[in-house]
């Protein structure tokens, strides 16, 4: 036998019409990217394809299944940014992971929806209990791409870090985190929010959960009782700032964004708002009601900015952070949450120069800081144009995923209508008609699909819709889950 020929019979999966028996003809029209793709994937997950196993050379597949180059790179490269191949040049695309979600198990028993949706104002369990409900699809929002994170990318910062870290930098350090990371964020924020912070200025905090109950103890010891709300507005982060006493009046929120005359007639001394990206109607606080929720706070009122997702913006120019224009009168708060993952546990917060000596204080006797090893590592990627790169993958890929949604929610949900589409990780529908969107997302979890009902993001009553996130899934789970959704709904109606 040649040599040339035994080599690749060793090396390579035989290519060709019979590489996992693929029929193009079951791909949909404009379709074939995302067919092959979660045919590939399949194959991974299931071991068809091992780990170490060669795809065939793009050409001689595109070949072999009569579609265009393009088409089979395009599957390669959607694999490839979900880390479960790589191009090696010469050597061919190699299978180097299976997906994370491929776990050998017993079937789950089924989920108990009336548990999770019992009630349209949920108490503080309720995010834990659909986290943890059995689901096959999961559209909740907030949920970034937890596939895609940057493994190569964190292990090599993480060895760059080890190898220069002295035994000192072992013991304990400042609460408001290591100097590294203080002055990386400082110049992540100075170049994509607008923000000029001293580094001393950054307090490293466990997420902005652990930064808004850290702000409730300060703005509680002086004086402040009442936080103003948007409505809707996140539930969790209504939770959070109740649990630490602090009263959350509703202020009303529409296309432009916070409704600013209501704030200034409520009396509320301050204000927790998402003024890039509202949570969860998408909408961005308008130039004319940011000029006038500055000067409310310049006359004394305390804005407390959540950047929570501001980075993920596809249609639309970059917005300012408030925190730019008035840093006296600004809390701002933002994390790597939705950017790398929640694990992580890691965010910041900036506050006004009187109340930094009592935020620091509350952080010291919270938990002496953040863990230092993490810190050193997000830092060295933030340095290293690591994370920026990560940025625009991600950018990529949630586009497709958005748009994705955007047409299975026309194609199964007629009617409906999408709020929020040039930014963030999910989407708000409102739905036409009279349905309870609590009994909806029940009926959609009980057929394997978990979502969010709009109504426990409100504290007045509204319109009936539900909180779609997209990040974390690929176009075809979307599409499924949209049609699972729609079969709940007929069936309600």
């Amino acid at each position: 036998m040649d040599r040339a020929k035994l080599s690749a019979t060793k090396e390579s999966i035989t290519a060709g019409a019979d590489f996992l028996q693929l029929d193009v003809g079951e791909a949909p029209p404009g379709g074939r990217a995302d067919w092959l793709a979660a045919r590939l994937r399949a194959a991974v997950a299931d071991g068809r394809v091992p780990v170490g196993a060669r795809l065939p050379a793009s050409r001689v597949l595109a070949a072999e299944l009569g579609v265009s180059r393009g088409v089979v790179t395009e599957a390669y490269q959607r694999l490839t940014e979900d880390g479960h191949v790589v191009g090696r040049g010469r050597a061919g695309t190699v299978v180097v992971a299976t997906p994370a979600a491929v776990v050998t198990r017993p079937p789950a028993p089924p989920p108990r929806p009336p548990e999770v949706f019992a009630a349209r104002s949920p108490g503080t369990e309720v995010f834990d209990a659909l986290r943890t409900a059995p689901a096959e699809l999961d559209l909740t929002p907030g949920v970034p791409d937890l596939a895609a994170f940057p493994r190569a990318a964190w292990l090599r910062a993480e060895r760059a870090v080890l190898h220069r870290l002295t035994p000192a930098a072992f013991g304990y350090g400042d609460p408001t985190g290591t100097p590294a990371l203080r002055l990386a964020v400082a110049t992540w924020l100075a170049r994509n929010r607008g923000i000029r912070v001293d580094p001393a200025e950054v307090v490293i905090v466990a997420g902005v959960s652990q930064a808004l109950g850290l702000l409730a103890q300060v703005l509680h010891a002086d004086g402040v009782h009442t936080v103003a709300v948007e409505d809707p507005g996140s539930l969790g982060v209504r939770q959070h700032l109740n649990n630490w006493r602090l009263d959350t009046p509703p202020i009303p929120v529409d296309d432009r964004g916070l409704r600013v005359d209501r704030l200034e007639k409520s009396g509320a001394p301050a204000v927790m708002l998402t003024p890039a990206h509202q949570f969860p109607t998408g909408v961005v606080l308008d130039g004319d009601r940011r000029r006038r929720l500055l000067r409310w706070a310049g006359r004394g009122g305390l804005v407390i900015e959540d950047d929570y997702d501001a980075e993920h913006r596809y249609d639309r120019p970059p917005v300012p952070a408030l925190r730019g224009m008035l840093p006296d009168r600004v809390c701002y708060t933002g994390s790597v949450s939705k950017l790398l993952a929640p694990a992580l546990r890691i965010g910041w917060v900036l506050v006004p120069p009187r109340l930094h000596a009592d935020l620091v204080a509350a952080k010291r006797m919270a938990d002496l800081g953040n863990a230092a090893l993490p810190q050193l590592v997000l830092a060295e990627l933030m340095d290293s144009g690591a994370l920026e790169r990560h940025l625009r993958l991600l950018r990529r890929r949630h586009v497709r995923r958005r748009d994705a949604m955007i047409r299975a929610v026309r194609a199964h949900l007629p009617g409906a209508v999408v709020h929020g589409a040039a930014a963030g990780l999910h989407l708000l529908v409102t739905l036409p008609g009279e349905v309870d969107d609590t009994a909806l997302a029940a009926a959609a979890l009980r057929r394997g699909v978990k979502v969010q009902p709009l109504s426990w993001h409100g504290q007045r009553p509204q319109p009936p819709g539900l909180v779609l996130g997209y990040a974390a899934n690929p176009p075809t789970d979307i599409d499924r889950a949209l049609a699972t959704v729609a079969t709940a709904l007929h069936d309600l109606r």
